[in-house]
């Protein structure tokens, strides 16, 4: 399938029926009186999350959704039919966002989580509700309420423990792959990886956490270049930032360089998400000699500064994965425990959840219109083909899960 993380539709519900006015033509009831039945209401249009859907694919082809009217009264007090609700399947991980307003609709997280997104209009009332001592024979009646209308966003983020984080080629499809049953495809050659993929861990018996490996970043991708910054987003729901670095890249690159590149472009993007907190893999270590390993290692670690948490590894040949998967899966567990333990904690973690939500949000939409702008120039200027933006996020995602 293709993979697709947004798409724009209009939603509108069914119109009110109307209601009627009637009166009663029966042998032997001279003064029958009103009988005219109330309008159906109209159906409304409900977002759902499910577990067998991946991607908003199918929103980029129907972009327009209509339930159906009310039916009318009648009479002998009949009550028109309600209009049919409709009921949209969404990923889980959906955003829905109204676009004119710009505020959040609802976040999709749970599998069957439902939302209202357009009520459908009340059925008009029939003349029977307007007769009195002093008015028996009233005509009037009202007509339906119009359904409501609107435009909305979704936004599809996957839903994940830990997020890779890396230069292209630094090995991230290699160590998912070693760590889980996900099958990214891995070549030796940059943006390998086009799409997220999603990987299930297996730390010990019913123990595991969901990987994300997103397209690599490279230096200057806040400004687009390479695959620029719209899958970053992608991580605003993780947990944990597993920064994957090439110790010995193909190109002769420095490691320090390329991973303060990474950190600085994740900066750029969202301070926010600079704050999470960031594992360091220094990776592919069957590259280098045996005996020089760890003073290289220790070399990056100099350059760098660094003094968070770090692991040696070659994802090709699992070494130090194990390692790395328990210590992974020990911080997520403490991370949940003490969300349940500590409302205090949770409320901080909520409040930085959704800061991280609505930062991310705004940056991903000022990057998609820097794009769109950079493409729309280098075509004035006779550079590069026709595209068509719909469809630049299009690729395909797998999920794999791991029993």
């Amino acid at each position: 399938m293709r993979f697709v993380d947004e798409a724009v539709i209009t939603v509108e519900a069914g119109d009110g029926g109307n209601g009627v006015a009637s009166f009663r033509r029966e042998k032997f009831v001279p003064f029958g009186g009103p009988d005219g039945g109330d309008g159906g209401r109209g159906g409304s249009i409900y977002i759902q999350a499910d577990d067998d859907t991946s991607t908003l694919v199918d929103y980029r082809y129907t972009r327009k959704f209509r339930a159906e009217r009310g039916k009318n009264g009648a009479g002998a007090n009949c009550a028109g039919r309600g209009g049919e609700s409709v009921v949209l399947k969404v990923p889980v991980g959906t955003t829905i966002v109204d676009t004119d307003s710009g505020d959040i609709i609802a976040d999709l997280v749970e599998d069957g989580q439902k939302v209202l997104v357009a009520q459908g209009g009340d059925g008009g009332l029939g003349n029977t509700h307007f007769k009195s001592s002093t008015n028996r024979t009233p005509r009037k009646f009202t007509t339906g309420v119009k359904g409501e209308f609107r435009e909305i966003r979704l936004e599809l983020k996957v839903l994940a423990d830990v997020g890779l984080l890396g230069m292209p080629n630094a090995g991230k499809s290699t160590f998912i792959r070693a760590v889980s049953a996900a099958k990214p495809k891995v070549a030796d050659y940059p943006f390998t990886t086009m799409v997220p993929n999603l990987g299930v861990v297996d730390a010990d018996r019913h123990r595991s956490f969901v990987m994300a490996d997103i397209p690599g970043l490279i230096e200057g991708a806040a400004e687009g270049a390479g695959l620029g910054i719209r899958f970053l987003k992608h991580l605003a729901r993780t947990r944990i930032l597993l920064h994957i670095v090439d110790v010995q890249p193909i190109d002769g690159s420095d490691p320090a360089h390329n991973a303060r590149a990474i950190l600085n472009e994740l900066e750029k993007f969202s301070p926010t998400l600079a704050k999470l907190p960031v594992v360091l893999v220094l990776n592919k270590l069957d590259q280098l000699p045996e005996d020089s390993r760890e003073e290289w290692c220790k070399h990056i670690l100099e350059e760098l500064q660094w003094e968070g948490p770090v692991f040696q590894t070659s994802g090709l040949m699992s070494e130090g994965t194990k390692e790395v998967v328990y210590y992974l899966m020990d911080q997520i567990e403490q991370q949940r425990e003490r969300e349940v333990e500590d409302p205090d904690y949770a409320a901080e973690m909520k409040a930085f959840r959704d800061q991280l939500e609505a930062e991310t949000r705004e940056q991903t939409i000022a990057a998609k219109e820097a794009y769109r702008e950079m493409r729309r120039q280098q075509r004035l200027a006779g550079q590069g083909d026709d595209f068509d933006d719909d469809d630049e996020d299009d690729g395909e995602m797998e999920v794999y899960y791991v029993r």
